[in-house]
């Protein structure tokens, strides 16, 4: 208790006397008042409302360690001064800023993903960091604030520089922040490659079907990396609007990677109209192309093109995102059976294997939003690993149906911490939907 009284009465010292030499700063040396900074920031969140004072400061060394210490302390009181930082005239105090906003929702961003985190000394890797596509999301249970979303937006259009309007597009895919779309939509006319592709990644996290069609001029962009990318956005996104984009895309496909994308992508929109276009490619000699023709082939649910699901199911030695894609295919169809050597039984078997979870949760998200497919999944899940459980609450969460509540209340009292934490989240999901 002591102990206790000597560090709160220690904070107060520190606290009280920068509140009264708040109103006389210029008579202390720049080094002074950084020192101060950075002896509040080791105290609480009360000092906030003190380093926020420092944000006014003519001296942009000051700006940016009181960033960092608001950062640091980080509490709610944190965000409007944050809010603040990510208007502020230099490109580093709005990167910092908005990189304090992510940390709030996502906490140890900063130290360990961010661009401003401790290895960007002066933020000079800048270059080198954007280049590394970034896939961290907030869970999807939290709710961003309204005027957070609304100053990120406003650094995606209006930052000082590239660099800072192209962390601030990150940081809207990040925090899931839909006020932002029209910025990002925005930031796509920019001549900079890498604040395009942080918008469409961007765009990507957020799952705006609207968003889709503003999109579909990339499709034709000379950078393979943008245009790739912005394939891969119109599939995500199922924009059937931009299905002439990716045709033409496919069609002048300069290289495997730009092709690859776009069958993928028009596999994704699943329109019967390119039956034709996917029965060419069923046998071609690229795993990718192949996967998303037999996949393309699945989505439009023909049932004269059954054989050829089947065959590629069932053809012994081939990559597994083939089989998969067939499985896919073959339950899209009705094949909703989950014996032991079923479609369905394959795509669940493959939740359990890290290198091909990813894969069959999207195609089992997908598929559970049928009736008939969630309920032959739904006895299965008693019966399978943690690492199951953990998909399948992702899974089910994402039909929106009431049906799958019972199931996430019996995941919710698992033995397993990981599971119950995931099914309490997808629980929350389920019935925020209602609302």
């Amino acid at each position: 208790m002591v102990s206790r009284l000597l560090h709160l009465a220690a904070c107060a010292l520190v606290v009280l006397p920068a509140l009264v030499l708040g109103q006389s700063e210029e008579r202390y040396s720049s080094n002074q008042r950084i020192q101060r900074i950075r002896q509040l920031a080791k105290t609480t969140p009360q000092a906030i409302p003190t380093l926020a004072e420092y944000l006014k400061d003519k001296n942009t060394d000051i700006r940016i360690d009181a960033v960092k210490a608001i950062t640091k302390l980080g509490s709610e009181a944190s965000l409007d001064p944050l809010i603040q930082g990510t208007k502020d005239n230099d490109s580093e105090v709005q990167i910092r800023s908005v990189d304090g906003l992510v940390n709030f929702y996502l906490p140890g961003y900063v130290a360990r993903g961010a661009i401003s985190g401790p290895f960007a000394r002066g933020l000079k890797q800048m270059k080198s960091l954007l280049s590394v596509r970034n896939d961290q999301v907030i869970s999807p249970d939290l709710t961003v604030r309204r005027d957070v979303a609304g100053a990120i937006a406003g650094a995606v259009v209006h930052g000082s520089s590239i660099d800072s309007r192209s962390n601030a597009a990150r940081a809207a895919g990040i925090l899931h922040a839909g006020p932002t779309t029209s910025s990002l939509l925005e930031g796509l006319r920019s001549r900079d490659s890498e604040l395009i592709f942080e918008c469409l990644v961007a765009l990507q996290k957020i799952k705006d079907p609207a968003t889709g069609p503003g999109v579909s001029f990339l499709a034709r962009d000379l950078d393979d990396r943008i245009q790739a990318t912005a394939l891969e956005t119109i599939g995500m996104l199922r924009s059937l609007q931009s299905a002439p984009d990716v045709r033409y895309a496919l069609r002048s496909a300069r290289n495997n990677k730009i092709r690859r994308a776009a069958i993928q992508a028009l596999a994704m929109l699943g329109i019967p109209g390119d039956r034709s276009v996917f029965k060419q490619y069923v046998e071609d000699k690229d795993v990718l192309v192949r996967a998303a023709a037999v996949e393309g082939l699945g989505r439009i649910r023909e049932p004269e093109d059954t054989p050829i699901l089947e065959a590629a199911f069932n053809e012994p030695e081939i990559d597994w995102r083939i089989h998969a894609a067939a499985a896919f295919g073959l339950v899209n169809e009705g094949k909703v059976d989950a014996g032991e050597f079923s479609p369905l039984a394959f795509l669940v078997e493959n939740l359990n294997m890290k290198a091909r979870q990813d894969t069959a949760q999207a195609y089992l998200v997908e598929l559970c939003r049928r009736g008939d497919v969630r309920q032959a999944v739904m006895p299965l899940v008693a019966g399978s690993s943690s690492q199951q459980k953990i998909a399948f609450c992702n899974i089910l969460s994402e039909s929106r149906s009431d049906d799958v509540v019972p199931v996430l209340n019996g995941l919710a009292r698992d033995i397993n911490p990981d599971v119950s934490l995931a099914a309490s989240r997808s629980l929350r999901m389920v019935q925020a939907r209602k609302l």
